[in-house]
């Protein structure tokens, strides 16, 4: 099983072996690492590392560890964003993270780095839903604003939270992004679905309900990650989360195959990595 969401938050010297134990324990073979954030993130960050030192981190981490895949994040108005995702990209970099925090998802500067990104064959990770940052943010992250990345070529992105508490929000977007791709699949994204919570469990139940029973051909698009931090993996908290997840994927009658969608191959396939 793979955790497609996990937070590197320091540029102190990685502890990958420490972050191997959990994973073991809580019956991870990977995941998708991200990035230290740059300094543009939030306003009480301080001293944040350059570009370079934040992908130098994230590539220390996952170096030969198969199933690590490291992702660096990014403030695409930075007027230094386009050499970084190239950098990124012949680093041997997995994919990309974006957090909309004081730009709009439709923002050209967003635009013309998502194709950049989707040139290179990478994804993006975006943050969707209430963002807790200790800004006025939210309001840039609503999920009806990543329709503005409908026809960018070639581009795999994600919303993650699953944009909680716009939860039936995100979903008409997804419908919407696969009504199009289905009707012209060259000319247009493909969004997927991260189901990382997010979502309190309070709204677990009403997610997997929605989400299983909506109609829309959602298998194929959903990932499973828990926000667990690298530096200190809370494997029982994802052990919890994994419980919880497949217990309602089975009340709502989703295959086995649908699991391990879920909790691998779609993973593999955002990623455009093969199975082994």
């Amino acid at each position: 099983m793979l955790d497609s969401h996990i937070h590197i938050m320091s540029n102190e010297i990685p502890r990958p072996d420490q972050l191997n134990e959990a994973f073991v324990r809580a019956g991870m073979t990977g995941g998708y690492l991200l990035s230290p954030p740059p300094g543009s993130f939030s306003p009480q960050t301080t001293a944040a590392a350059s570009a370079d030192q934040r992908l130098q981190t994230v590539l220390a981490w996952c170096d030969s560890r198969k199933d690590w895949f490291p992702a660096l994040w990014i403030d695409p108005t930075d007027p230094e964003a386009g050499r970084q995702v190239d950098k990124a990209a012949q680093a041997g970099i997995a994919g990309f993270k974006i957090i909309c925090s004081h730009f709009d998802p439709g923002h050209p500067d967003v635009v013309k780095i998502a194709g950049q990104i989707a040139e290179t064959g990478r994804p993006i990770l975006f943050h969707s839903g209430i963002l807790w940052n200790g800004a006025d943010s939210s309001r840039y992250n609503r999920p009806a604003g990543f329709e503005a990345l409908l026809r960018v070529r070639g581009l795999r992105f994600a919303l993650a939270h699953a944009s909680w508490p716009w939860m039936d929000e995100c979903l008409a977007v997804y419908g919407k992004f696969q009504q199009a791709s289905k009707n012209d699949p060259a000319n247009f994204a493909e969004m997927f679905i991260d189901l990382t919570p997010g979502t309190p469990k309070i709204y677990r139940d009403e997610l997997y309900r929605k989400l299983l029973g909506i109609g829309y051909p959602v298998a194929d698009h959903i990932l499973f990650g828990t926000d667990n931090l690298a530096e200190d993996y809370h494997d029982d908290w994802a052990l919890d989360w994994l419980q919880t997840d497949r217990q309602l994927m089975r009340q709502y009658r989703a295959t086995e195959e649908d699991w391990h969608k879920l909790t691998e191959l779609n993973l593999r396939r955002f990623l455009a990595i093969d199975p082994v």
